[in-house]
Formats: structure tokens, sequence, C-alpha cells
């Protein structure tokens, strides 16, 4: 459970005006209150299905980046899906991770050479199954357009930074650019500079969050320097398992008393990344403590628990349903009023 010190802390800044999502409210304006206003919602930790939410119980049910795995995130109750961006040969911004479509499309060869047309006559497959689905590679307007007042939507860049601007003015274009959140990996001045500059073109709305990896900072004063440079709701931290066999004890120098502090202090929410990498060690993002500790050893509370412990109050994970389950049966969720956000199953576990 979290601990109490916290409780304490919180219970006096949540009277504040306006601290309560009201009924009545859609989806998304009640996931925005949570997201925008971190220190009102320090007991709830808030769930990002990885590449929109494919996989459930360790077994891949939807295929990556799709509509349909949008659908099963919005249904299982995350309050946001991550999702990759590339472009067509034609200037189409589309839902893609892979440079290539080989892995996780019925097509062969680069994404890149290829028109929206010719992207259209692809369809996904489940990953390690090799079956082909009826759902084709969307554009991101298209995927936006799913999840507008539903659920909010973490973009994750593979293209290069000035095509942000871009994928921006699609969201803005459906005014949907509050539900969308940006992100970039930032370890210096020099990329500070270029994102505070990327963002004034891109105008004014769009929610930024820098990427903090401990094998480049180590200074929790960077962090500070980057807030206060470049105020965030949110910052994913990384904690890197060096293919070692012990766990991390501590959750490395950025999961640290001090961070949580600053956390609270700047009003920001502390984002741990738990899904798996291919060829990687399990829990390669999370100091071994990732999704595969949770569901195939059965140590949920070792993997989404320790980091909930370490003030983590965003989870990105590949087992969005199993993580909610687990956090809203052991007390790490805050049910939504006056809607389905919190699905049938809280009382659920996984031993």
């Amino acid at each position: 459970m979290r601990m109490s010190w916290m409780r304490l802390l919180l219970a006096c800044i949540c009277l504040l005006p306006g601290g309560a999502a009201m009924a009545g409210e859609n989806r998304v304006d009640q996931i925005l209150e949570r997201f925008e206003q971190a220190n009102r919602w320090r007991d709830h930790v808030m769930i990002v299905a990885h590449r929109a939410g494919g996989l459930r119980a360790g077994k891949t049910l939807y295929p990556e980046n799709s509509l349909a795995a949008l659908r099963a995130s919005i249904a299982d109750g995350a309050e946001m899906v991550e999702v990759d961006v590339r472009r067509s040969a034609d200037g189409v911004l589309v839902v893609m991770h892979d440079s290539w479509l080989d892995r996780t499309t019925t097509c062969k060869g680069e994404v890149a050479p290829r028109t929206l047309a010719e992207l259209k006559e692809c369809r996904l497959l489940v990953e390690g199954t090799g079956v082909a689905t009826g759902e084709f590679v969307p554009t991101l307007a298209e995927f936006l357009s799913a999840a507008k007042g539903r659920i909010l939507v973490n973009i994750d860049n593979k293209l290069g930074r000035d095509e942000f601007p871009a994928m921006i003015a699609v969201a803005r274009n459906l005014g949907m650019v509050r539900q969308v959140v940006i992100k970039e990996n930032l370890w210096n001045e020099q990329r500070l500079a270029g994102a505070r500059d990327m963002l004034r073109t891109a105008g004014d709305g769009v929610h930024f969050m820098p990427i903090i990896a401990d094998d480049a900072v180590r200074d929790v004063g960077f962090v500070e320097t980057l807030q206060s440079a470049l105020p965030s709701r949110a910052m994913e931290l990384i904690n890197w398992r060096d293919g070692a066999e012990f766990l991390t004890k501590t959750g490395g120098p950025l999961f640290s008393t001090r961070m949580r502090a600053a956390a609270v202090r700047g009003n920001w929410h502390i984002w741990a990344n738990t899904y798996a990498i291919v060829n990687k060690p399990g829990g390669f993002l999370a100091g071994g403590r990732g999704d595969e500790l949770a569901t195939l050893a059965s140590l949920p509370a070792e993997s989404w628990g320790f980091w909930a412990e370490r003030g983590a109050t965003i989870i990105q994970t590949d087992e969005p349903g199993a993580a909610i389950n687990w956090l809203a049966a052991n007390g790490y969720r805050v049910p939504y009023e006056g809607s389905d956000i919190e699905m049938a199953g809280r009382t659920a576990s996984i031993n």
C-alpha cells in the first residue's frame, strides 16, 4: 500500500478547489484532471498501454498499434495508450513501430517508400503467431479520432524532432491537442534548448514529457532544471538493467526520495516503464522489475507494487488489464466518479 505519510501530505492538497472529477464529465476530462493535477491524485496509479496494448496474460491478442488494441485498452480502463508514428511516401503520418513492415504486417519491405494506399493493402498481424487480422495500418488521424474523448495518447516519434509540429497539428485539427502527450529523450542543456524551440513551433496546449534515463542522468538537479525550464506534467524515468541477475533494491538514482519530493513540489507524475523488450533482459527498463516478474513469476507486488511504492503514479506496461486489476485490488487505484472507467474486475488479483 502507498505510504501513510504521502496520504497525510496530500490530504491538505486535495482540499483545494477542483480536486475531484465531477460526475457527468466525459471519460477523457476525468483522466486529464488526474494527469494534469498529479498532487491531487498521488494515491492513484495511471496505466499506459504500450504500443496501444496488444498483450494480455503474456499472449499477443491484438496487433500492436492497432485500433483493436486501442479499444481493448479503453475497455480495460487504461488512461493512456502509447503509439509509434512514421510517415508514408506521400507524406501521411501513420501508426507503426518498425521502419520495416515484415514483423507486424502481411507486407514486406520498408514503410517509407510506400504510399498510404499501398500501406492500406497490408493487414496487421498478431505478433508471434503469423495470424493476419482484418486490421489495417491506421493513420495518426484515424487513431486519434478513435481515441477522442476516451483516452489519452502518448506519441513515440520514430521520425526527427522537426516532425513533432505536424503530429501536433493532426491532433489540433481534431480538437484534441490536450489528449496528446509527446516525449523526447533529454540529457543535457542542448537537448533541452532544442525541445523548447520545437514546442514554440508546435504552439500552445500540447503536453510534453521528458524521458530521463539513468545511464546519462544521475543527478536529480538536472530533472529539476528541466521542470523549471520546460514545465511538464510527467517525467518518464528509466532505471536501466545491465543484464545482472539481481533486481534493483532502490530503483536507481532517479527513483530517490529527492526525486519524489521534486515531483510533489512541481506537481508532476513519476512515470515508470515495466514493458518487455525483445532480446533484452527481463525488466530492461525497470531494474529487472518488469512485466515478466509480475506475470510469468506471479510477483506483481515486486513489479507494479514496487514502482508505486517508489513514487510512480504512471506505469507503462504491456499488461494493462492485469496491472489495473492488481493495482485496484491492492489500493493503488481510486475509482472514477460517475463513469464506467473502472471496469468490472477491480477485486481481481494475480497471485
